[in-house]
């Protein structure tokens, strides 16, 4: 433990004490993944019981700033639900960007001609929450697709829908079964939520059907997976997995499945879902990849009860996602030339994704990405790799935030990468990861 930590804790009261952390890792005092001392230790400095030392780290728990982890005791969550500095701050200056997981921007319809549609008319505190136009195809995509659609709610992006059904169903200290390695955005939610996570392994198929097993076993009231363009590997379900995925659950009646289709059409994948039959569920379509980051809507089909649940949480909140926002994304689905720009989307991704591992191949490097806007590469040392290829010129993300027990990578959005400039990246690549047999052999 890093004694100086405990000098940057004051106060008499379990509010204090929880309070002084606070402030300490919102002044970057208290760093992320910093040990926070024993209860014992910091109640005997403080001159307070153990009691109180415990109650101010349950209830620091709780607010998801912090997490239990073993013996490495109470340490301070990645990131926590707290304004602090960035814990992705931008790619320096001059780097390519290969690193944000975000779509080409000129892949996505232009905005402007249907911003010039919009009626102008404001609404107001007694319409519709959910547009009709919206919910009614939306249901027409979800049935395509497999899923039943009886029921559809209307919120802000795909991790909102996440967090909503999640507190729906679940309480503080509840275990849900997550992919591993997995979307860093679920991880930070489900410990802000003060939850547990239990990581499944995945392969290029998605969750292994006999670590959710293990994770149902242990206890896991929820399952959150990504059927396709999983993000940071690209994996994708196939049939033979999906079938293998809900005989595992089957005996699980209770457990609330959540999938994130956050690509949807520009996946690469076809769509392929777990819902069918499960009592408790809810399956996620955002927008955000296909049309455009900053429509920050995502619908949610589900069941009579989680969508109920939803809609009336939301509805003491924020009420309603914008009706200017709904009206724009109903536009963009009716719109007879959409579904041509997605397909071409979808076909982009896959050449640019099949190009990189391609020229990886070329060098003996092994890189996974069957689906979506991300190329997962295993390396022995990520931070290494990482700083050698910015010295290159490319920002890349590495692994660590995206794993809980599974081998180390680095993760290469291939979005904006052209099947030449993979070529070059690829080279770069094996000089970062083998740099002495490169030199031997010049």
């Amino acid at each position: 433990m890093n004694v100086s930590v405990q000098y940057q804790i004051r106060g008499d009261s379990s509010n204090q004490i929880a309070a002084s952390i606070e402030n300490g890792i919102r002044g970057g005092k208290l760093r992320v993944g910093e040990r926070l001392p024993t209860v014992r230790a910091l109640a005997t400095r403080l001159r307070v019981s153990p009691t109180t030392v415990a109650a101010a780290y349950n209830a620091l728990r709780v607010r998801g700033l912090v997490h239990g982890s073993g013996r490495r005791g109470t340490v301070i969550n990645r990131r926590p639900p707290l304004l602090t500095r960035a814990v992705f701050p931008p790619p320096a200056p001059g780097l390519r960007n290969l690193a944000d997981g975000g779509p080409d921007p000129a892949m996505l319809p232009k905005l402007k001609p249907y911003l010039a549609r919009l009626d102008g008319v404001p609404g107001k505190y007694g319409d519709a929450e959910n547009r009709a136009a919206l919910v009614k195809l939306a249901a027409r995509q979800f049935k395509s697709d497999g899923v039943v659609a009886d029921s559809i709610a209307v919120v802000s992006g795909a991790l909102d829908a996440v967090e909503r059904v999640l507190q729906a169903y679940l309480r503080p200290g509840d275990i849900v079964a997550v992919e591993d390695p997995s979307y860093t955005g679920v991880l930070d939610l489900v410990a802000a939520l003060a939850l547990v996570t239990e990581p499944v392994a995945i392969d290029d198929s998605g969750p292994l059907a006999a670590d959710l097993k293990r994770a149902l076993k242990l206890g896991a009231k929820a399952f959150i997976l990504t059927p396709r363009a999983q993000n940071p590997s690209g994996a994708a379900l196939d049939r033979r997995r999906a079938a293998e995925l809900r005989n595992v659950l089957a005996p699980f009646p209770d457990v609330v499945v959540i999938e994130d289709d956050h690509a949807g059409p520009v996946a690469g994948a076809p769509a392929i879902t777990l819902s069918g039959g499960r009592a408790h569920w809810a399956t996620v379509r955002s927008v955000s990849k296909s049309l455009g980051p900053d429509l920050r809507v995502s619908v949610i089909a589900g069941d009579a009860l989680t969508v109920a649940r939803v809609q009336g949480r939301q509805s003491l909140g924020p009420r309603w996602v914008s009706h200017i926002l709904q009206d724009l994304v109903a536009m963009m689905w009716a719109d007879a030339a959409t579904p041509a720009i997605l397909r071409n989307a979808a076909a982009t991704y896959a050449h640019r994704r099949r190009a990189l591992i391609e020229a990886l191949a070329h060098h003996g490097i092994e890189a996974r990405g069957r689906s979506g806007l991300n190329v997962w590469v295993p390396v022995a040392e990520e931070a290494g790799v990482v700083n050698a290829m910015a010295a290159k010129g490319w920002a890349i993300r590495a692994g660590e935030c995206y794993r809980i027990k599974s081998a180390p990578g680095i993760r290469v959005t291939v979005s904006t990468l052209p099947p030449e400039d993979a070529r070059e990246f690829a080279a770069d690549l094996a000089e970062s990861i083998r740099p002495r047999a490169h030199a031997q052999s010049a």
